[in-house]
């Protein structure tokens, strides 16, 4: 007697579908227009302006990933992976900080084939400038938060990105390598 054939697997949940709780729609929608908030032109021509730095925002934005990546000098491909760009985008970018002295990049002593890329010191004092803008901005927006509001709500964002990224970094490690 022939095996009866293995049904399919049932079918996935539409995420469009399913009812979403209230309260996750609201995060969603403030952290929507938080994103909007910080990446609009305006914004970052108020940084520029204050911070007195001639940088665009994607170079801003690979400064502020070489500051945050602990010392550890990345190869110009992982960074362009982390950015979430084109690695041409990230050589041209990079062409114009190190033309400004901001970062240098160096051979990497495990494959002399490749470069690592560091922040040089007017690239840390740089991002610095960058960052001190940022926190003043912050600062101005939360004014008027009392000191328990600010700590609980600084212990529920850390907690929040911690998610994301962690969550971030599975999916990247789940998708197939094409």
């Amino acid at each position: 007697m022939p095996t009866p054939p293995t049904p399919p697997p049932p079918p996935t949940p539409d995420p469009v579908s399913r009812p979403v709780p209230t309260d996750l729609s609201e995060i969603e929608r403030g952290l929507s227009r938080l994103t909007y908030l910080a990446g609009r032109a305006r914004h970052h021509e108020h940084l520029k302006s204050v911070s007195g730095l001639p940088l665009d925002r994607a170079a801003v934005a690979i400064l502020r990933r070489l500051a945050g990546n602990g010392g550890e000098a990345p190869r110009p491909g992982a960074l362009a992976v982390r950015l979430s760009v084109e690695a041409s985008h990230v050589a041209r970018q990079l062409r114009h900080l190190e033309e400004h002295g901001y970062v240098t990049r160096a051979p990497d002593p495990d494959d002399r084939r490749a470069q690592r890329v560091r922040l040089t010191d007017a690239g840390l004092a740089a991002i610095d400038r960058v960052r001190e803008v940022s926190r003043r901005n912050v600062e101005e927006a939360l004014s008027d938060w009392s000191p328990e509001e600010l700590r609980e709500f600084a212990t529920l964002f850390r907690r929040l990105v911690d998610d994301f990224a962690a969550r971030s970094e599975e999916n990247t490690d789940a998708r197939p390598s094409a």
